[in-house]
């Protein structure tokens, strides 16, 4: 049996293939399932900055009930009862989960500003969960707010938890940095152990009948798999911290580029929505195949052998690549003509 067997933030891991952040995670049955088919570790589904706001808020309201003094500020979010989990109900599915299965659990805590992460991070830990995954999404609407000050709030955040915990921390990122390397950097240095490439960004449509914008979601295609491969094979050898890709991780090539880029580990969502869970034994079974017939001894063999620093010529990773597709493009479209 070829080993597959990898480190992620400190854990050794049976296998590559990590559940995503994903609802499927919130009944115990399915993280049982999980483990069996052979997931390695397990991200558990999002807690969200907003949520602890609103409870906060709701607590306050109960406190002064009848001043009238109530945090207006937060009109703008959700009603609480959009959330499927109180904190303190989160709280007890960590714990849950530990006793229900032998695989690292993490913790997902979704946010752009230091607020209650903290407090949270530090009870996550207390409940058991084996490392922190930082959800960041953070959009900029407004013209006066500068990039350097969307990161700077992000480094800011990553080392408030990372000095509040003991157990590691990874940060689920935007691709939509100027300098991803140059920001990885500053991770590292606030204390990131991982990096989780990418976050997707779902996008809302617009209704042309009733004229109102509504949010969407549809699941990841392995086409979104081409920008993390791209940013990991950049990144690996670079850094110190762990990468981790997801978004486009459906079938046991994409785990195979995934480690060859560089990743430690592949995170499957959209795929166990679409194919069931039991598709991660289905996978790691032809991901053995893979490897046994190319007669690799283990899957650490192939880790960053596609990365740039691997490669004899980098352009793909640059500038050139964009020049020599446009350029074949062109040629074949004229070549076609005649």
């Amino acid at each position: 049996m070829i080993d597959v067997s990898t480190k992620y933030l400190g854990l050794k891991l049976s296998g590559p293939i990590v559940v995503s952040s994903t609802p499927l995670s919130e009944s115990i049955e399915n993280v049982r399932r999980m483990e069996d088919a052979g997931a390695s570790a397990i991200v558990l589904t999002s807690l969200f900055e907003e949520q602890l706001a609103l409870e906060s808020r709701a607590l306050d309201e109960d406190l002064s009930r009848g001043t009238e003094s109530f945090a207006e500020s937060l009109g703008y979010l959700p009603d609480l009862n959009d959330y499927r989990m109180s904190h303190e109900i989160y709280l007890d599915h960590i714990r849950r989960c530990k006793e229900a299965v032998n695989i690292p659990i993490l913790a997902s805590l979704n946010g752009v500003t230091t607020g209650g992460w903290v407090r949270f991070a530090q009870e996550s830990e207390q409940a058991g969960a084996d490392a922190i995954e930082l959800n960041t999404f953070a959009l900029a609407t407004n013209r006066s707010q500068t990039s350097a000050e969307l990161e700077s709030q992000l480094l800011e955040l990553v080392a408030s938890v990372c000095q509040a915990v003991d157990i590691p921390v990874s940060v689920k990122l935007s691709q939509n940095f100027t300098s991803l390397p140059h920001l990885a950097a500053k991770l590292e240095d606030a204390g990131a152990a991982g990096l989780v490439l990418f976050n997707r960004f779902y996008q809302p449509d617009f209704d042309i009948e009733s004229l109102e914008v509504r949010p969407t979601l549809h699941f990841s295609t392995p086409s979104e798999l081409l920008p993390r491969l791209h940013w990991s094979a950049i990144l690996f050898g670079h850094l110190n911290a762990d990468i981790a890709i997801t978004g486009g991780v459906h079938s046991a090539e994409d785990v195979i580029k995934s480690i060859m880029a560089g990743a430690s580990v592949a995170m499957m969502c959209s795929a166990l929505h679409i194919h069931g869970i039991d598709h991660i034994g289905r996978v790691l079974s032809d991901l053995q195949y893979w490897l046994e017939k190319r007669e690799f001894s283990g899957l650490a063999q192939t880790r960053g052998c596609l990365s740039r620093r691997s490669v004899p010529d980098v352009s793909p990773f640059d500038r050139g690549n964009y020049i020599k597709t446009l350029s074949s493009y062109s040629l074949r479209q004229t070549v076609a003509a005649f």
